[in-house]
């Protein structure tokens, strides 16, 4: 029978960092790491500007999940891609390096998390990445995350900061430093002008060191008990279902949406909702799959003529094809994230910190790029950081191979809508300014920001999710919780959540890099505890 000191089920962010710090301990604990997904990056995820072609379809790489039908957006069924083998959604997103404010973490603290302020969290994001800048009060230099500037800069991205300056916007070249607010190219995870999954990141190629088995193409299918402590993880892979067993602890590492289906699928969750499904109860943890938050997106497409803008023009396909030569050298338009620049803004001078966030893309982003135009362009996008709406994940049946059911709730709380129509005026007026007013963009989708009714119609016709989905486990110490700080199940023995589900509240930005600092902590917790016995 296969049996390791710990079983990892998902190998994202959380899960690579996870794991590679298991297993470097000084006991040399054995782990297994449980994959969905192939154990190998495709080309398109290693070429930076792949990604234009993988968030948008589903493939070996992404779930490209939907959430049920969204009331506050005209009914429409919102977006959810999400990443499928080794490195998780760090294969398919824009590699954008930012770890919130301080704030955020703190707040996680005042609500009982002892140990997740933002002085205790720092020193984990600082192990984490090895930073182009070097080593500083802020960042790290000898972690396995490669961030790097980018290689190459498109002019419309400079043209963006220069007009969210003229709009009174500070530049800031640090998100990630003394202060986040303000607009600047984002660092990004790569090396070399390529991509850096976490998988490769962290645990580098196979073959891996002995006390690693990494089974990919293996499903998780639920968690197996005795009474209620975990014992190990019912697996599918090539060789049909099996049972793996875990001598220290099972470890759900799959993700906001996953994780707690995981959990619901193996008898841990709201107890009503499981008996309808017919799924034995083996704890009532109503918390399980509640408290769902992302980032909700408002984007404004400009159709622009220029070299430097990626799109289905003959121009632009000849501009990537003959940066072939300078992508081998790590340079080039193949080099970009496409989401190059961005920021952080305050709606209002009378709040202490951004709580909006710009991300302007070097190509029309229409539907999350599923609209094709034959035409270049730009897309300014902003988005609500810290939302109030709350969603929840449930089950459709105790079938693994069902989908779960997805509802984000966006815009459920007013104001919400109201905080991301002055986001959207910001956007409009960002465009408008001479610096980019100059090259004569044509909106996609013309609308009138003075028009509180023509806003917020378009609103609620194409805003979605900027794939941002946390909180489905959430940590804390009262009844609804799910984990207690140290990452452990409330009332289950031997089973933690380790992932960005346990995020009580979401952080202000992009998630990878805090997913993978929950990894390099949970590991810190788990050997410390280890370490005293």
């Amino acid at each position: 029978m296969e049996e390791a000191d710990y079983i990892i089920a998902g190998a994202g962010p959380a899960g690579c960092a996870l794991a590679a710090r298991l297993i470097a301990a000084p006991d040399k604990p054995k782990v297994i790491l449980v994959e969905a997904g192939r154990p190998k990056p495709s080309l398109l995820s290693v070429v930076p500007i792949g990604m234009a072609a993988r968030v948008p379809w589903k493939s070996a790489e992404n779930y490209a999940l939907q959430t049920i039908p969204q009331t506050a957006l005209n009914g429409r069924r919102g977006y959810v891609p999400r990443g499928r083998g080794l490195g998780g959604s760090s294969l398919i997103n824009a590699m954008i390096y930012v770890r919130g404010q301080p704030q955020d973490y703190d707040g996680w603290a005042d609500q009982g998390c002892t140990g997740w302020g933002w002085d205790e969290v720092l020193p984990f994001f600082k192990r984490s990445v090895a930073n182009q800048r070097g080593e500083d009060l802020w960042h790290g230099a000898n972690g396995p995350l490669c961030v790097s500037d980018l290689a190459t800069q498109s002019p419309l991205s400079r043209a963006f900061l220069e007009a969210a300056q003229s709009c009174g916007v500070p530049y800031n070249s640090d998100f990630n430093g003394a202060s986040q607010e303000g607009v600047g190219f984002y660092q990004v995870f790569q090396r070399d002008g390529r991509r850096l999954d976490a998988a490769r990141a962290y645990l580098g190629e196979a073959p891996y060191p002995e006390n690693l088995v990494v089974l990919s193409r293996t499903q998780a299918l639920s968690v197996a008990f005795e009474g209620r402590k975990a014992i190990g993880l019912h697996v599918r892979g090539a060789g049909g279902k099996r049972l793996i067993r875990a001598r220290r602890e099972v470890i759900l590492s799959a993700g906001a949406i996953a994780s707690p289906k995981l959990l619901m699928l193996s008898g841990v969750g709201p107890a009503k909702h499981l008996t309808s499904l017919g799924i034995p109860v083996i704890l009532d943890l109503p918390g399980v799959g509640r408290n769902l938050q992302d980032h909700l997106d408002y984007t404004v497409n400009v159709k622009i003529r220029s070299r430097g803008l990626l799109g289905y023009t003959p121009s632009a396909i000849a501009e990537v094809l003959t940066s072939l030569p300078a992508f081998r050298r790590g340079q080039g338009i193949m080099t970009s994230n496409v989401a190059e620049t961005g920021g952080f803004v305050r709606s209002s001078p009378d709040i202490d910190r951004p709580d909006l966030q710009l991300h302007c893309c070097i190509g029309l982003v229409d539907d999350h790029a599923r609209h094709f135009h034959v035409s270049t362009g730009i897309a300014l996008h902003v988005c609500v950081l810290r939302p109030e709406s709350r969603g929840r994940i449930t089950l459709t049946s105790g079938n693994p191979d069902d989908p779960a059911l997805i509802d984000p709730n966006f815009l459920s709380e007013p104001q919400d809508l109201a905080l991301l129509m002055r986001g959207a005026r910001l956007a409009h007026a960002i465009l408008r300014a001479p610096a980019l007013a100059r090259y004569s963009g044509r909106p996609l989708y013309p609308v009138d920001d003075t028009d509180q009714t023509a806003l917020e119609a378009a609103i609620r016709e194409r805003a979605d999710s900027i794939y941002h989905p946390v909180g489905t486990c959430r940590m804390g110490i009262d009844d609804g919780a799910v984990v207690d700080p140290t990452l452990k199940v409330r009332g289950i023995d031997r089973l933690r959540i380790v992932d960005a589900s346990i995020m009580p509240t979401l952080i202000s930005g992009n998630t990878q890099a805090p997913t993978a600092m929950i990894g390099e902590k949970a590991a810190d917790l788990i050997c410390r505890r280890d370490a005293s016995g």
